[in-house]
């Protein structure tokens, strides 16, 4: 097996990220401190609600980026650079929307150009984003011109640094597009003027449960969610295979378990293909209409062939290597 991972001299994790990931940690904590004592509302939801989402996305993301950048040969020194960037930007970005929501008011959207602080945070809040998009970018370059350790690996962590410069950019997408102006009441009940809205129909929907996804238009952080979190989904399947390859002897060989896992990453972006998809019709994730209904099948139909395929031939081909084995047994 040909890999390419990193001296054991490397350090397991890149710490810029791992100091990241643990800041978002700790104010996961205190948002959700801030939950259960802070009544104040913004937009319908709970002002702590949004940096408690922001700290748990960007919290695991960059725990899994300093768990891979270390462990790239080719052009590793370029992605830990990144690396560091992206982690002092996400807090950076976080710290903002965080700051804004302890004031009670709006942090991404905000048109507000009587309040200092918004103007101060406005720069970090809007380039803060351009500036993570272009980091992940060089760091999705650096991850496929290389190895990681093994097809199927190679194939998780490919398709999931991919998925997740989709997930990026979707927020640039709807930053830019389906224009909202409307002036909403902040939590300190002063009128505030906004450009842009989660939304596609209804601007500041909400209501699903969690997540508060839009329930009464279509919404762009669906898609968004889905594409940022791929990475880590197709890392535990491919750790999955791995660990059921020892029970089950057609599942060893190494193109069986990385078919496997390119068909679920197929499969995957499909999903956030149909969600985008929805979302940009004006569509609730909660109320897929049958045209959605009939793509999300069509994905599963044919993710789920490829599997079937893919596990036949592998039984079959273990069947026909094990046939001489049995018949010298049956000589004996």
């Amino acid at each position: 097996m040909t890999s390419t991972l990193a001296p054991a001299r490397v350090p397991a994790w890149h710490r810029p990220l791992l100091v990241c990931s643990g800041l978002m940690a700790a104010l996961v904590l205190v948002c959700g401190v801030g939950l259960a004592v802070d009544d104040r509302l913004l937009l319908g939801e709970s002002v702590w609600y949004k940096p408690l989402k922001f700290a748990f996305a960007f919290g695991l993301y960059a725990a899994t980026l300093s768990w891979l950048l270390p462990r790239l040969v080719k052009g590793r020194r370029l992605a830990r650079w990144f690396g560091t960037v992206f982690a002092v930007t996400t807090v950076a970005e976080v710290g903002a929307v965080t700051a804004q929501a302890a004031r009670g008011t709006v942090s991404h959207f905000n048109a507000d150009r009587t309040d200092p602080v918004t103007l101060a945070l406005t720069p970090v809040l809007t380039f803060g984003v351009m500036v993570i998009v272009i980091a992940q970018l060089v760091i999705g370059i650096a991850v496929l011109v290389q190895r990681t350790g093994g097809p199927a690996l190679d194939r998780a962590v490919r398709a999931g640094i991919g998925l997740a410069v989709v997930g990026m950019l979707i927020p640039v997408f709807w930053m830019v597009t389906e224009i909202n102006e409307r002036t909403v009441t902040d939590a300190n009940g002063h009128a505030v003027p906004l450009y842009q809205g989660h939304g596609i129909g209804d601007p500041d929907g909400n209501g699903m449960p969690l997540t508060h996804w839009s329930v009464t238009g279509g919404d762009f952080r669906v898609p968004h969610f889905f594409a940022l979190h791929g990475i880590q989904v197709l890392l535990v399947l491919a750790a999955v295979v791995a660990a059921l390859a020892a029970r089950h002897a057609w599942l060893r060989s190494e193109r069986v378990q990385a078919r496997l896992v390119g068909s679920a990453a197929v499969g995957y972006s499909g999903l956030v293909a149909v969600v985008a998809w929805q979302a940009g019709r004006g569509q609730s994730f909660a109320h897929p209409d049958a045209a959605t209904v009939a793509a999300l099948a069509a994905v599963l139909v044919v993710t789920a062939a490829a599997v079937v395929r893919t596990v036949g031939v592998a039984k079959q081909a273990e069947r026909v290597a094990q046939a001489p084995t049995r018949r010298m047994s049956a000589d004996f």
